[in-house]
């Protein structure tokens, strides 16, 4: 491998690629020098106006993952110096890196990992097919087939393969499809959550920066999402670069490769490696010089904003006016011609894949909930509620369990490629990824908030029945919230996606005509102010008033449409519950040590949970077989199994296995149709249960009562556990709920049809013989 890349970077080479990157930076970095002033007058500005947006309603976690571990598990690696297959432990911390020791031993004793993988810009591959086509396609010159034979041989059918375009590529394999799925999931995971931007909490870098990617591109007739602005500002900068470097390396270095056509694409991809790393060297060392230099500059800036803001203000809008009158004439022409008459056709791509997202996060919320409820009456109730919500905690970062919510929003692909060579942008995987990382987002505060609601609900060490109680109205409490939040969630990421659409595509368009006579507008800018007023940033803002106001009333009059199941603009929940805004600067909550606590200053607690003789058996269980390279859920280096196994309480042996439910539709009918019982200690009870309740000593492996359940529902029932699945804002339903005496946990619709008024009559009869014998039962609404 040395051989290849001094023969063909000598020192000739070397020097052409660093005058190549100064070059290339300097007039980058000017864009970024020009930026900066611009973004911290922005944010002064905002400060001052910044009215602010809707309420949220959720509370949004302010450290959603601190000293945590995301995945762990082993993974066959192809390691290049000596071209073999190794097996390693990998670990995935909580800022999303990937590290990789030689075993899980070498990992528990502290030891420093072997090597770290960061994933940004990279994608995730399944087969050797799609790499060998994605190699072929960023191949120079001639192009091998698809089906060419590859450089490397894998030891199993089932690969994971990480692809970048200009950094080294990464093999690994498995031995089974399960887990090959786990671990795409698990780096497509690391993959989405780094390519997410840079962090909006840098108010001033962080636009000025992405600005100067905008305005450079530009400036070399590159328009649209970029799908590279991945990574931080480093990690940019190079492949900024490396997109204009590489191909004139390419012209040079690539007909002198020898070989067959895989070694040629051996030898080409770790050239690219090598010049990569030459280039975020000299990146690095040149972005941290101009950031110093800038932040230097930055108080001189903030005493010359703060005492002229008013009347830079007034400059910039005088200049503006002038603009807008030489270029909105143009702009909305081509608005109404080209761009309109497209709007609600990308809209209808954006919102079916999007809607469906956000509504499997809000199913697998609510699966989870009812999961909780049903083992704290299988096991111990209170004492096991710490571990199952340190699980909830971890529930939006875990990558296999919201891979079917994710799974939503792919679907995006296919329908936006359809608008993405009329509108000319990159890649529809950059709506893709954002929308993804926003069910993760908004799935996190729905969590943060039923914690902060059930620790504050909890304060009285209640009963196991009064728990679950509170679990399922806490439940309904924060769904309503979601159900408003996700509707402001998706509409701001509709506006955020047409625009990203359609206002590259207009500046392209307007540009030709536009360009020439933009600097003439310098002139109305006083010498004092030109820092903060640039006439370019000036003209975006034109281009985008022309259309904006389309694009509100397109998304507003998708609201009024009940298929995507969007609120009104009209309607305002602001300050709705002021209890919950009161829990609003809480701190993450430490379940385990909350309940250990409790159990300690109350020791009889336990050995009453024991004698209890009957249990429910929990619906939503495993029907696969953890093996030893199964990816692992860890939290604080204890591992929790992503789903577990539940056993009879008080008894070493498992419970049979139950058929799993496939659909929350299915878990509601179980619900809806029998009775959750639990019993007295000590009290002669009759072992006969229905709705997948079976008595510990009476468990048939055979059977399936789900499936009985099941088709015993009659279709009337079916529909009405459906409609009652939808929110309703309404204070008098969310009064009904406040108020609900009832002692069941999870209750069951009334049987309305006459078909059906014998089996009711049934379930009467046995709920006063119930109440006789003093054992506690559920009860109708």
């Amino acid at each position: 491998m040395g051989d290849v890349i001094s023969t063909h970077l000598d020192e000739n080479r070397r020097l052409f690629i660093a005058e190549r990157t100064g070059k290339i930076l300097d007039e980058f970095f000017q864009f970024f020098e020009e930026q900066y002033p611009l973004a911290l007058f922005n944010k002064i500005r905002y400060e001052v106006e910044d009215n602010g947006g809707p309420q949220p309603q959720l509370l949004q976690r302010k450290t959603p993952l601190k000293d945590k571990i995301i995945f762990s598990g082993n993974l066959y690696q192809y390691l290049e110096v000596n071209r073999r297959w190794k097996n390693r432990y990998f670990v995935i911390r909580d800022d999303y890196s990937v590290a990789y020791y030689d075993g899980k031993v070498n990992f528990d004793r502290g030891a420093s990992p072997k090597g770290l993988i960061n994933s940004a810009g990279y994608k995730v591959l399944n087969t050797m097919d799609q790499y060998l086509e994605l190699i072929n396609s960023s191949m120079p010159g001639i192009k091998g087939r698809a089906s060419s034979s590859p450089f490397l041989k894998l030891p199993t059918e089932y690969c994971t393969i990480l692809w970048h375009p200009y950094g080294h590529h990464h093999y690994f394999c498995v031995i089974s499809e399960k887990e090959q799925q786990k671990w795409h999931a698990v780096f497509q995971d690391c993959v989405r959550h780094l390519n997410n931007g840079l962090p909006e909490d840098c108010k001033v870098e962080t636009p000025a920066f992405s600005d100067a990617v905008r305005l450079y591109r530009q400036s070399k007739d590159q328009y649209g999402t970029w799908e590279m602005l991945c990574g931080n500002q480093i990690q940019i900068a190079t492949n900024l670069v490396m997109e204009e470097l590489l191909p004139e390396l390419a012209a040079m270095i690539y007909p002198k490769l020898k070989g067959k056509l895989h070694d040629r694409q051996k030898d080409w991809i770790l050239i690219t490696e090598a010049v990569q790393k030459m280039v975020q060297v000299q990146t690095k060392v040149r972005y941290e010089a101009v950031l110093q230099k800038c932040e230097a500059a930055r108080s001189g800036l903030e005493s010359r904003i703060r005492p002229d803001l008013d009347q830079i203000i007034s400059s910039k809008e005088h200049v503006a006016n002038k603009l807008r009158v030489f270029v909105m004439p143009k702009a909305e022409a081509c608005v109404r011609n080209k761009v309109q008459p497209c709007i609600s056709s990308i809209l209808d791509a954006l919102m079916g894949p999007t809607s469906g997202g956000f509504s499997e996060v809000r199913d697998l919320f609510f699966k989870e909930i009812v999961e909780i409820n049903k083992n704290i009456l299988n096991e111990e109730g209170k004492q096991k509620l710490g571990e199952y919500m340190e699980k909830l905690s971890l529930l939006p970062y875990h990558p296999v369990k919201m891979q079917s919510c994710y799974e939503q929003l792919e679907q995006l692909q296919p329908q936006l490629k359809e608008l993405q060579q009329r509108f000319e942008f990159s890649s529809p995987a950059v709506f893709v990824q954002r929308g993804q990382i926003l069910l993760r987002e908004i799935l996190d505060n729905a969590v943060y908030t039923f914690e902060q609601l059930l620790h504050q609900s909890l304060g009285n060490s209640p009963e196991k029945g009064q728990v679950c109680q509170t679990i399922q109205r806490i439940q309904e409490r924060v769904l309503k919230k979601y159900d408003y939040d996700s509707s402001t969630v998706r509409k701001k990421f509709f506006r955020e996606a047409l625009l990203q659409i359609t206002i590259p595509y207009l500046l392209k368009n307007l540009s030709a005509s536009v360009n020439t006579s933009l600097p003439k507008f310098q002139e109305f800018i006083f010498e004092d102010f030109s820092k903060f007023i640039l006439v370019d940033n000036i003209f975006e803002e034109v281009v985008l008033q022309s259309v904006a106001k389309d694009i509100m009333l397109a998304v507003k009059e998708a609201a009024v449409q009940r298929k995507h199941n969007l609120f009104r603009d009209s309607i305002v929940m602001s300050g709705s519950d002021p209890n919950l805004l009161l829990l609003g600067e809480a701190q993450n909550i430490n379940w385990n040590n909350e309940m250990d606590n409790e159990e300690s200053s109350n020791p009889a607690s336990g050995s009453e949970k024991r004698r209890r003789m009957k249990q429910v058996v929990s619906m939503i269980q495993d029907d696969g077989i953890l093996r030893p390279y199964e990816v692992d859920m860890v939290t604080n280096a204890k591992q929790i199994p992503e789903v577990e196994e539940v056993g009879s309480s008080g008894s070493s042996e498992p419970c049979s296995p139950v058929k799993s439910p496939d659909s929350v539709k299915e878990i509601r009918d179980l619900l809806t149709i029998g009775k959750i019982e639990t019993t007295v200690a000590n009290t002669a009870e009759d072992t006969s249960m229905t709705n997948g309740m079976v008595c510990k000593d009476e468990i048939v492996p055979e059977s399936n009562p789900s499936e009985e359940t099941e088709n015993e529902l009659p279709q009337n029932c079916q529909e009405s556990v459906q409609s009652s699945h939808e929110c309703d804002l309404s204070p008098s339903a969310a009064e009904h709920i406040e108020n609900r005496t009832s002692s069941s946990v999870i209750a069951f619709n009334e049987v309305s049809d006459e078909s059906n008024q014998e089996k009711a009559n049934v379930y009467q009869q046995k709920d006063s013989s119930d109440k006789e014998t003093g054992e506690e039962v559920s009860s109708k609404p």
